[in-house]
């Protein structure tokens, strides 16, 4: 079995099927179905996002200001 969501409402013969709706139907009905029109495939585990990730954030650095080297005066 394949999940659809459907992008447009259809309905025939013994169904009705609202824009939205996720269906499971076998996989080969399921892909004339999801021709990207009437009905897309909806995956099953879910997508990688950014809050999904162990990795840190990447942050802006300040430029750290030039250093001056000191000059020594003596006065003797």
């Amino acid at each position: 079995m394949a999940r659809i969501r459907m992008l447009t409402s259809v309905s025939g013969a013994g169904f009705a099927w609202a824009s939205g709706e996720v269906i499971d139907l076998p996989g080969a009905e399921a892909s004339q179905w999801a021709d990207g029109v009437r009905a897309e495939m909806v995956r099953d585990e879910a997508p990688e996002t950014p809050e999904a990730t162990t990795a840190r954030p990447e942050r802006a650095t300040r430029k750290q200001p030039a250093r001056r080297t000191r000059t020594e005066t003596r006065t003797k």
